[in-house]
């Protein structure tokens, strides 16, 4: 049953997410805690690991979490699931797409879902910053630690390198080196 209550809830996600990965994490997020299939920060690191590793980021996440829940069939049907609306409905389009595109009903839900989909990635970098930053809940004594100084000053010099334009893979070598370095030196 794990099996199939994968592919449909990846099958959900996929269908119902529009932008791309990030915009899936509220999804994601919701199903995976409501099964208590993980823990919230075992789906952060799945969340770091799926960014830095080559592939979208979607099949990157519903692969790890399928791959934890079941073994290599539960990443087979969680992946199937998550990539089969994408493949469908891009097979509609391409058959379709002078119609579609002169549609004044497709621009007017593009121009609908643009903002949604903005929203939730905005929510998903709250919740995981929430975690991250947090994980033992907001308190002033939460922000006076040397992990939360460290994970602020490698997110700020991360956006600012972003914002610079630096491409994404010194951005994600060099948070990972200083992860590394903060768990070596700080963490014991």
């Amino acid at each position: 049953m794990t099996y199939l209550e994968l592919f449909i809830n990846f099958l959900k996600i996929g269908a119902f997410t529009f932008g791309g990965g990030y915009a899936m994490l509220p999804l994601i997020q919701e199903q995976v805690m409501a099964y208590g299939w993980l823990t919230e920060e075992e789906l952060i690191n799945f969340i770091a690991v799926s960014e830095s590793t080559p592939g979208p980021f979607a099949i990157n996440i519903s692969t790890y979490v399928g791959m934890e829940i079941g073994g290599l069939l539960g990443a087979f049907c969680a992946t199937l699931g998550v990539v089969l609306p994408s493949i469908v409905i891009i097979l509609v389009i391409a058959k379709c797409f002078g119609h579609f595109q002169e549609s004044r009903i497709i621009n007017g839900c593009m121009a609908g879902l643009k903002p949604a989909v903005i929203g939730l990635i905005a929510a998903s970098v709250v919740s995981t910053g929430k975690t991250v930053l947090f994980p033992s809940g907001v308190s002033v004594s939460s922000v006076c630690t040397v992990s939360f100084i460290i994970s602020a000053l490698i997110f700020v010099g991360m956006l600012v390198l972003a914002l610079k334009k630096v491409h994404p893979i010194i951005v994600i070598v060099l948070s990972g080196i200083i992860g590394i370095a903060e768990g070596y030196l700080f963490i014991s």
